[in-house]
């Protein structure tokens, strides 16, 4: 199989040694970022028809999400195994078109007054299952187009761009929703999806794919190959257990969360918008601060104490009571916290998976820490819609977010402390299949 650093356009010409004058790479990064946004704009504007249009209560929420994010963990090792033997451009085009049809027909439905709770289930599991096998590919995907010294780089924008679209899609919803209506909000996020396609339909470069034995491993070798790999791990082993612990808990968060807010602190739609929009400019400085603190303090210390102080600062939502000219100014500034440390914690994560994996693993290893560390998310949404009934909002908000301090401690408590101011390399021999 042929590296990355040898990676050739069609037409034979040498990849550019200058990232962002790659016009392939251009591409790339740009419907990464339309379909990451429309993707995390969905999961807002959908849960928000339900509880605006339909009524929906807070168990009624809680199982619409649980479905929305039900394909995590019944197709994240099944798509794994696919990118590693496909094109991944190929399989991105695919499914953003797919999206695009789907969110673009609730809202047709919607307007029609057609689109009750049991359509809706099926929108959000169709969206979800897409959005699993792009996430696996794009991960994989910049193996393939770019040379291995640029890695570090081409990651921390294309997961900058997704985790400001994980933390500003949702404040983007919220606004679509109260401005334009629910169903004219989802078809705005189908148009995410479709620019998404035409740029990366554009890319052209050939990608260097395992060459394909006559005899093939089965999906299931495939699958126990990655798994294999991820447990056996010394670093990848944590990320897994503590990205297992943070999306269970923050799942659970963000479903009392989008309660709270509307009901409890009886905040408008554009007003929750605003205030989850202030993690926006956080991602930017974490964005920032990721390209340059791990290299100065060290990659464990950064993790750590950027896991404290992103998870920690739910902890202060519950004491919220008093009047909008305290309470807004409060909501905004714990999203912009959030958003600044949680942003320094994905990128720096996502800088260590990728260096500590062989190339010919990258898919199988996005999948498999997915699949563990994004597979309990229904389970923690159901908690979410649960919890209220019994114990109220304030409690279970408070209840989940200690719970998202777990993650902290299983990062402490691993190697991922320890790891100093260099990436980790990759085995020189991947595990061979069983």
């Amino acid at each position: 199989m042929p590296s990355s650093s040898s990676a050739v356009s069609d037409s034979g010409r040498p990849v550019p040694s200058s990232l962002w004058q790659d016009g392939d790479f251009r591409r790339l990064w740009v419907g990464q970022a339309a379909s990451q946004l429309g993707e995390h704009t969905s999961l807002v504007v959908l849960p928000l028809y339900a509880v605006l249009t339909l009524n929906a209560g807070a168990g009624q929420l809680g199982a619409l999400r649980a479905v929305g994010q039900a394909p995590i963990l019944l197709l994240s090792l099944f798509a794994g195994a696919w990118v590693d033997g496909w094109r991944t451009r190929t399989l991105m085009v695919l499914t953003d078109a797919g999206r695009a049809l789907a969110l673009g027909a609730a809202a047709v439905a919607a307007l029609l007054g057609g689109l009750g709770l049991p359509a809706l289930l099926v929108v959000a599991f169709a969206v979800g299952a897409l959005s699993v096998l792009f996430d696996v590919a794009y991960q994989s995907s910049l193996v393939r187009l770019v040379k291995r010294d640029q890695l570090v780089r081409g990651n921390s924008a294309l997961e900058g761009s997704r985790s400001a679209a994980q933390i500003g899609g949702p404040a983007l919803g919220g606004v679509l929703v109260s401005v334009l209506s629910a169903p004219i909000a989802a078809a705005s996020s189908a148009v995410f999806f479709a620019l998404s396609f035409l740029s990366i339909r554009g890319i052209g470069r050939r990608e260097s794919i395992p060459e394909r034995s006559e005899r093939p491993p089965r999906v299931w070798r495939r699958i126990h190959e990655g798994l294999r790999f991820v447990a056996g791990d010394t670093l990848l082993r944590p990320v897994c257990l503590a990205s297992a612990a943070f999306q269970f808990f923050f799942a659970a968060v963000m479903t009392v969360y989008l309660l709270l807010l509307p009901r409890d602190l009886h905040l408008s739609g554009t007003t929750v918008g605003l205030a989850l929009a202030a993690t926006g400019p956080g991602a930017l400085l974490g964005s920032l601060l990721a390209a340059r603190l791990p290299s100065r303090f060290g990659y464990g210390a950064v993790l750590v104490s950027a896991a404290a102080l992103g998870d920690g600062v739910f902890l202060f939502v519950p004491a919220l009571h008093g009047t909008s000219l305290v309470t807004v100014p409060a909501l905004f500034t714990i999203s912009f916290v959030f958003g600044t440390f949680s942003q320094l914690v994905n990128v720096t994560v996502m800088a260590v998976r990728q260096s500590a994996t062989p190339e010919r693993m990258q898919g199988r290893t996005a999948a498999t820490i997915n699949f563990v560390g994004l597979g309990l998310t229904p389970l923690g949404s159901l908690l979410g819609g649960l919890l209220p009934e019994e114990w109220g909002t304030r409690t279970s908000l408070l209840v989940a977010a200690a719970g998202m301090l777990l993650s902290l401690a299983l990062m402490a408590l691993s190697p991922l402390a320890r790891l100093g101011r260099t990436l980790p390399t990759p085995p020189e021999t991947p595990v061979p299949s069983a």
